[in-house]
């Protein structure tokens, strides 16, 4: 079963690929949502094909999507779709945004793609399974002490209370170096031992969901800011390691 959704996963980045290549550095514009946030012809597009293919083939999947509304079921399975992860990215011309697609099973991240389009990077995974870029097996990080970690966060921007903006510079003092940037991408590259922590806030369900399956198969650990499960209640807050270790050593550094 797995291995049939999987498959299907991939056919839907396949898809979802050609029409992010189509609009790269070729977009008219570029539209605000009411929350402030750049949407583009892309977004859209992507996320409707997706949508309709899905319901093709599996019309009794529930879909939760960043763009539309959500697609209710109270069948055990749902797609969860961010068609563009990194609009931003995307509209400025930087091939770091990636196309989410995720497939959750009673409330449980099962398997997950994020793709890159233009660089033909594919991380996949199956939770409780392995973690492949394409065809290639990956794995975290053995990097376990904080002094030796290397820090991602998207953007300082996104932490937007006090509190929040006092814990990511509790962690970046306390690790070896501090990188900006790359949305999901820089979860991957987090899986494919890359990076080695990573700290954000103010992200969304869509936003994470997709990263849960790759990174655990990978064997690192992607939790909120508490150490609890990334569930659709989530506050914003995540916090992604290469392995426990590292992990309960932010968790303790963050609410110590």
């Amino acid at each position: 079963m797995d291995d049939k959704f999987l498959s299907f996963a991939n056919f839907l980045a396949d898809e979802a690929a050609k029409i992010s290549r189509k609009y790269f550095r070729n977009l008219a514009s570029i539209d605000t949502k009411d929350n402030k946030t750049p949407v583009t012809i892309a977004d859209r597009e992507i996320e409707l094909h997706l949508r309709d293919l899905i319901k093709q083939h599996y019309p009794e999947h529930a879909i939760i999507g960043e763009e539309f509304t959500n697609h209710e079921s109270l069948n055990q399975f749902c797609w969860v779709l961010d068609p563009i992860d990194g609009t931003v990215a995307f509209t400025t011309g930087k091939p770091t945004f990636t196309t989410l697609i995720a497939l959750i099973q009673n409330g449980q991240p099962l398997l997950s793609v994020i793709d890159q389009a233009i660089s033909h990077e594919r991380f996949s995974g199956v939770a409780g399974k392995t973690a492949f870029l394409n065809t290639q097996v990956i794995t975290t990080s053995k990097v376990t002490t904080l002094a030796n970690a290397r820090l991602n966060a998207t953007t300082p921007y996104m932490f937007k209370t006090d509190d929040e903006q006092q814990v990511f510079d509790k962690v970046r003092r306390a690790v070896k170096l501090t990188a900006f940037g790359g949305d999901a991408y820089a979860f991957a590259l987090l899986a494919s031992g890359n990076i080695d922590v990573i700290v954000e806030a103010d992200l969304q369900y869509y936003d994470v969901a997709a990263l849960v399956p790759i990174i655990s198969a990978a064997g690192g650990v992607i939790t909120d800011w508490q150490g609890q499960e990334l569930t659709k209640e989530f506050n914003g807050q995540c916090l992604a390691c290469a392995n426990h270790e590292l992990h309960q050593q932010v968790l303790q550094l963050i609410n110590n």
